[in-house]
């Protein structure tokens, strides 16, 4: 892989069924040239209802009582901010070897990297991974085979594996602005630096996770060869060199934000919090600092400016195996200095052990299971009827109308399907809570 063809603007739309090159940005759409063509990614992510609705979207901590703690939206806004730190430094790096594509800058490059941060959750369903859980377990149940029947094994592997990252890339190439066109129709580069698991559904559960649905396969292809990625077969590339960036962003911020929050709402002991960050940052020079939330916030900023520090320096120093598709490792932290390294899976194994199974978030992580199940118990069999021909019940019109007719008798139950993960894995945590206890009957006064 290269990096002018890894750089590049061009942009993807749907034509009559066809992915076709988009419209070039002119000066005038850029405002007279003061915005770059990923300057016009970031503010078409920011301005998206789909990226306002992380806001109510749980990070860790499910309908939080506490304001202080992370949701999806301020935690993408920090991880986006470390990527561009990343991006900077690797791009003045670059720059400074001369290997910058003729009219890129450093700049740039942290800018792609922000754009794929910003983006990184926005598929990311109520709930947060037990979200994810909950809409598989419903698709997987023996009770709801019947639904699936006229699917074939392709389509049946994206309805049984709602994914979030997957959902990602279909959010901002289908569901948003241009809907069905292109959706948003950002840079070739940003799309490239989102996708972290560039395959399909066919590889789960051997692979894990995977970034593309069927819906999707024709605009990331299009993608995918305009970058110059790697193919690994029908449905399978090499990463984009920044993804990596990417994800290391998103690794240190939720490794070492999430055990604050847990500071934060008294699941740990500020003495904890030093404990964990211990290997990457002089604690003692916090000791003149007496109030936990700051004392927390020093020592952070410090451990995430030595992650920042030592993440970019890994990527050059790997930056010909990145490019050739044979990176050692399963992320760059892994490869980082001791320091680094132990002091983001320790904070990650913390946290696994004291907050991600304490029991004030595992009760409502067991009510997301009803909850999604009661949505697509009465959306799902409505949709396989429109779609396979049998007349609608007066309370399966009902239902349909729920989600105001967005599915069509010509979709067929795959794209029906589709659209009902769309709808709900669209909705806030606090909107499918309500939702789902309205529909129940309970909700009425």
């Amino acid at each position: 892989m290269h990096w002018p063809a890894l750089m590049s603007t061009r942009r993807f739309k749907l034509k009559d069924g066809c992915v076709v090159p988009a419209r070039a940005l002119a000066a005038g759409d850029s405002g007279a040239g003061l915005r770059t063509d990923f300057h016009v990614d970031h503010d078409r992510l920011v301005f998206s209802s789909a990226f306002r609705r992380l806001g109510r979207k749980t990070q860790v901590h499910p309908l939080a009582p506490n304001d202080h703690t992370h949701n999806r939206l301020t935690h993408s806004v920090e991880v986006a901010s470390v990527g561009r730190s990343l991006g900077n430094r690797v791009g003045a790096m670059l720059a400074a070897t001369s290997r910058l594509p003729a009219g890129v800058t450093p700049f740039d490059i942290g800018a792609v990297v922000q754009v794929a941060c910003l983006a990184h959750d926005i598929g990311n369903p109520p709930f947060g991974h037990t979200g994810e859980d909950a809409l598989r377990d419903w698709f997987r149940a023996p009770r709801n085979a019947t639904w699936l029947a006229p699917l074939t094994a392709e389509e049946r592997a994206d309805i049984q594996t709602y994914e979030g990252n997957a959902h990602g890339l279909r959010t901002v190439a289908s569901l948003e602005l241009y809907v069905g066109e292109g959706g948003m129709r950002l840079t070739s580069a940003a799309l490239g630096a989102l996708v972290k698991y560039p395959w399909t559904s066919d590889t789960y559960p051997a692979r894990g996770k995977f970034n593309v649905y069927r819906t999707e396969l024709a605009m990331f292809e299009a993608v995918a060869s305009e970058l110059g990625l790697l193919r690994r077969g029908d449905t399978e590339w090499a990463r984009h060199p920044l993804s990596y960036l990417m994800e290391a962003a998103d690794d240190i911020c939720y490794a070492i934000l999430d055990l604050e929050d847990a500071v934060e709402i008294g699941m740990l002991d500020v003495t904890e919090f030093e404990e964990a960050l211990g290997p990457l940052v002089e604690v003692e020079k916090a000791w003149p600092i007496t109030d936990p939330r700051q004392r927390c916030s020093a020592l952070r900023g410090s451990a995430v400016g030595k992650c920042v520090a030592e993440v970019a320096d890994r990527c050059m120093a790997f930056e010909r195996e990145l490019l050739e598709g044979c990176f050692p490792a399963r992320d760059l932290i892994e490869v980082c200095a001791p320091a680094v390294r132990d002091t983001v899976t320790g904070a990650k194994s913390l946290a696994s052990q004291r907050i991600y199974r304490h029991r004030a978030k595992l009760v409502t992580e067991i009510a997301a299971y009803p909850c999604m199940g009661a949505l697509l118990d009465i959306l799902v069999p409505a949709a396989h009827a429109l779609t396979t021909g049998r007349p609608l019940s007066t309370r399966e019109q009902l239902h349909l109308a729920l989600i105001d007719g967005r599915i069509d008798a010509t979709d067929g139950p795959y794209l029906a399907y589709m659209k009902i993960l769309d709808y709900v894995g669209a909705l806030t945590d606090n909107a499918a809570a309500a939702l789902a206890r309205e529909v129940s009957g309970l909700g009425i006064h």
